[in-house]
């Protein structure tokens, strides 16, 4: 079996057929340019920089490209990063579709689009289940294709759905536990919370924030398909139904720093966020601590606020 980036050990050379995942361009302090690269296939990504890269490198090696690359596993500051030895473009013979090097949901889209449509049966609520079923029809090919984000979580194909009914399973236990939960608000709110990252980011494949992605973000963005799919229903935008639906979007990020026009002033908002962090928190995790070996700390995650975790020997 042909290895993969997290089969290699630290100071294991490697050689073998990654894609170009990102590449950005930057001035290292002598004045040259050099390329910061995040390599990936379908177990993990890894980064590294490529010095003294000419002009013809950097329009070469474009993020979405696969490459042949020998080079050295290694930690710096306790992240995994690989030292370049050589790279070069894979040619029309070698296996050079980036699809071979996606990481992807661990369902089956059939499958999370079955339960799904289930959570959406138990959307009771007119305005809201008509509202949900028009926008997850309008972008039902992307949400079931889309990362859920560029790099911290989800961050792979089918992410976003993956992301969306995790969510829906931990919001279902709650319901279950608390009755003054109105399960259909729940419910909608969290299909809809993320449908933004469709617009927000690229695709799967070489994900990049789009220009709305990146002056407007993913909150907005859904909140004003929302407004769009009220015109299009004829729901009136000032109902109560409509203006709830809307507020569990524009505030589940919690914080007014963290993006969220508004915090949560609606017990299922709240709950929203609060389940929206611990699915991410969680999925981070995994990713991290299942490239750490047992008795060792995980690199520092950026998305949670740079702290690094132990994985137990007993694990």
């Amino acid at each position: 079996m042909l290895k993969k980036l997290f089969d290699y050990k630290v100071d294991e050379n490697l050689e073998l057929f990654v894609l170009i995942k990102s590449a950005e361009t930057r001035i290292a302090k002598n004045g040259k340019k050099f390329i910061a690269f995040n390599f990936a296939d379908s177990s993990g990504v890894i980064s590294a920089k490529f010095w003294d890269a000419s002009d013809d490198d950097i329009k070469r090696f474009e993020a979405g490209k696969v490459v042949h690359l020998k080079g050295k596993r290694e930690n710096y500051q306790n992240n995994p990063q690989i030292k370049i030895f050589k790279l070069r473009l894979a040619n029309a013979e070698e296996p050079n579709d980036p699809a071979l090097y996606l990481q992807a949901a661990p369902e089956k889209t059939l499958v999370m689009e079955e339960e799904l449509n289930q959570y959406v049966f138990e959307i009771v609520n007119p305005t809201w289940n008509r509202i949900v079923r028009y926008l997850l029809k309008e972008y039902h090919d992307e949400f079931f294709k889309f990362p859920a984000a560029k790099s911290n979580h989800h961050a792979y194909a089918g992410g976003l759905a993956f992301h969306t009914l995790s969510i829906l399973r931990l919001a279902k236990s709650v319901a279950e536990q608390y009755e003054e939960v109105d399960k259909a608000l729940l419910y909608a709110g969290t299909i809809l919370h993320d449908l933004g990252k469709v617009l927000e980011l690229s695709g799967p494949v070489a994900t990049t924030y789009t220009l709305a992605g990146n002056l407007i973000g993913h909150i907005v963005l859904v909140d004003e398909e929302i407004v769009k799919a009220c015109a299009a229903l004829k729901i009136e935008l000032e109902s109560e139904d409509a203006i709830l639906l809307r507020h569990m979007i524009l505030a589940h990020h919690g914080l007014l720093e963290y993006g969220s026009p508004v915090q949560p002033h609606l017990l299922e908002a709240d709950i929203l966020h609060q389940l929206d962090n611990l699915d991410a928190s969680i999925q981070m995790l995994k990713k991290s601590l299942g490239h750490t070996e047992p008795g060792n700390f995980s690199e520092r995650i950026f998305g949670m606020d740079g702290r690094n975790f132990y994985h137990p020997k007993q694990k």
